[in-house]
């Protein structure tokens, strides 16, 4: 990795993510660290930076719209009775260090903060791995812990009246191409059957490209996907599905995704092949 603000994850040598620590953005995108551009080995672009439809989707990252209160997703806030509601709520995520820096990954302690509060802090872990000429490996985990003297609770505009929405958490926004990609798990296909839905591992295929999320804990593959590919491409794992979730004062809340990111279209079997080389036990 290089720079001081945008290190350069790369495997065999080549670059294939940038991770920007401290992005200069408007207070209502949220303002936090990213990987963008994410690409595959062949070099292909697999993320998207604040497009025009969603302009505080940024590439990949950890973003969550409801933290007592506070919005760390950006853009409006859902409010029940009210709807999407343009509030001053807005939080920060504030890169504070990087314990390790390597050319393959780093861990990193972040500070989350909103109304000049400290409400959790992070330590993020990020690896890059070759796993086949044509794919390479993504691990992610984020640790979040509560470092206020009362309990914390998260939400989701699905846990405040949205039905459907229950994003928040890990989530990668990807290359938007002329055709919706597909999308599939071990056992369904299409928007529909696998968003809010948990699976092992879930497949997002474009033109040229395969992305293929899985989590890498018992407690991970719990949590449902949220699945966009018609109104643009996203997919995240759902921290805060049915209930907000409450972390009490100094206790931890950690997920481990894993995103296999290939050249070519792989199917069900080609994308199980891969988790399996990409997921430890």
């Amino acid at each position: 990795m290089t720079g001081n603000d945008s290190p350069v994850l790369r495997v065999a040598g080549r670059p294939v993510a940038r991770y920007v620590t401290r992005p200069e953005l408007p207070y209502r995108l949220s303002p936090r660290p990213y990987l963008h551009p994410v690409t595959t080995l062949a070099g292909t672009a697999v993320t998207e930076f604040s497009p025009a439809d969603h302009l505080h989707h940024l590439g990949v990252g950890v973003a969550v719209p409801d933290v007592e209160g506070h919005n760390f997703w950006g853009g409006r806030t859902y409010v029940r009775g009210r709807g999407p509601t343009e509030l001053d709520n807005h939080g920060t995520q504030r890169h504070t260090a990087f314990q390790l820096r390597d050319p393959d990954g780093f861990v990193e302690e972040l500070r989350w903060v909103a109304a000049g509060t400290e409400l959790l802090r992070e330590r993020r872990t990020v690896a890059a791995t070759e796993l086949t000429a044509a794919a390479w490996a993504l691990d992610f985990t984020f640790s979040l812990t509560n470092v206020t003297p009362d309990p914390l609770t998260l939400g989701s505009p699905a846990t405040n009246g949205r039905p459907g929405a229950a994003y928040g958490g890990f989530f990668w926004r990807a290359r938007k191409e002329g055709a919706a990609p597909r999308v599939l798990t071990a056992d369904r296909e299409g928007e529909r059957e696998v968003h809010g839905r948990s699976a092992d591992w879930l497949a997002l295929t474009g033109e040229t490209w395969s992305l293929v999320f899985a989590g890498a804990t018992a407690r991970t593959r719990r949590d449902p996907w949220f699945v966009r590919t018609e109104e643009y491409p996203g997919v995240g794992s759902s921290l805060v599905h049915d209930d907000r979730v409450a972390v009490a004062p100094g206790d931890t809340l950690v997920r481990r995704i894993v995103t296999v990111v290939a050249d070519g279209r792989l199917d069900a079997d080609g994308a199980a092949a891969l988790v399996r080389k990409a997921v430890s036990p």
